[in-house]
């Protein structure tokens, strides 16, 4: 439930709001606007009996959320949210970003490169697993901190901010001290402890949808990580599994559109996991941008053919560099604009 308030609502109307809820059973969350102040309840899985709120000094409606996701919900705020990871980056507004580059850290020499690749072609930030969550335990599973620092290097070099993954509650909190976003990968969706964790963290999440899941159940998990405080979220389409092998996954792009319509977080696109394929990166970047992602998430390998994960779905750069081309015309034609690089640094 929302209760809205009038414009000349007084503190005392809106503490006596608060009150009336917290007698209710359920907590309060004012959420002052511009205009007037509109005030959250939390706490409930149904339906509230507003009969107490709607007479109340100051109340100028009472607005009903149905979705079982609130504060992720339009109905809870309608107007989009915007996601900053970095200065100058923000996530959700008129521009469109483009967080690019390898699957995981692999050296020093390597992730440098990747940087300087991205950076140069335009890249708004900079993807790379320190932590990677395989299939088979015996394949590669990252550098662990020392991938953290050379990414921590790379950012002082290039003035890319960092957006890398976490696996587990720990590994956010290390995570979070190196990196400008905690990405919550696809196998960790509904990692309930790790959302929660994130959740209290001030900083930005880039949460992946799973490898089955409903955007309903997508939704859900974002709640888990707003209700704990932290509204700071970007959702990301990254492929579902489907009964054919043609490709990887089904990259969804209904889930852009649907997405927009149902919440007003940010929403990107990861074409890279989502076809598994090197050739079909390029056409569905293409198509997720003009569908209305706020930003794409690509990988980028100076030399595909060796990286130690996911190689077949990694771009060389040259490849990236004409896809960033591509993905500011179509910006453009659809009203918006690519986002510049951070800083001016000499590459």
């Amino acid at each position: 439930m929302l209760v809205v308030m009038q414009h000349d609502a007084v503190p005392s109307d809106i503490e006596g709001v608060c009150r009336a809820i917290r007698e209710m059973g359920y907590t309060p969350m004012p959420m002052p606007g511009g205009q007037r102040t509109a005030i959250g309840l939390l706490g409930n899985d149904g339906r509230v009996d507003d009969s107490h709120i709607v007479g109340l000094p100051g109340v100028a409606q009472v607005i009903h959320v149905s979705k079982p996701y609130k504060q992720v919900s339009r109905e809870w705020k309608p107007s989009n949210s915007v996601v900053t990871i970095a200065p100058g980056v923000h996530i959700g507004g008129d521009h469109v970003v483009v967080i690019a580059g390898p699957c995981s850290v692999e050296s020093e020499e390597q992730i440098m490169t990747a940087a300087r690749a991205v950076r140069a072609a335009g890249a708004t930030a900079l993807r790379g697993g320190a932590f990677k969550p395989r299939s088979s335990p015996y394949s590669f599973q990252g550098l662990g901190k020392r991938g953290l620092e050379l990414l921590a290097l790379v950012r002082r070099e290039t003035g890319l901010p960092i957006v890398t993954e976490a696996m587990d509650e720990a590994g956010a909190e290390l995570v979070a001290e190196y990196a400008d976003c905690i990405q919550i990968g696809a196998r960790n969706m509904q990692n309930y402890s790790l959302l929660k964790s994130v959740g209290r963290m001030n900083k930005p999440v880039l949460l992946k949808r799973g490898m089955a899941a409903t955007i309903n159940e997508l939704l859900l998990s974002a709640e888990y990580i707003l209700a704990e405080g932290n509204s700071q979220v970007i959702l990301c389409e990254r492929g579902v599994r489907s009964f054919d092998s043609a490709a990887r996954n089904m990259f969804d792009l209904n889930a852009i559109p649907i997405v927009k319509k149902l919440s007003h977080l940010p929403i990107i696109a990861d074409p890279s996991h989502g076809t598994g394929l090197r050739d079909k990166v390029i056409p569905m970047a293409r198509a997720a941008v003009a569908a209305g992602a706020d930003g794409i998430l690509v990988e980028v390998h100076p030399t595909p053919d060796r990286a130690l994960s996911d190689g077949a779905q990694s771009l060389y750069p040259e490849q990236f560099a004409g896809l960033m081309q591509e993905l500011r015309a179509i910006s453009e034609a659809i009203g918006r604009a690519g986002a510049p690089s951070p800083g001016t640094v000499e590459l």
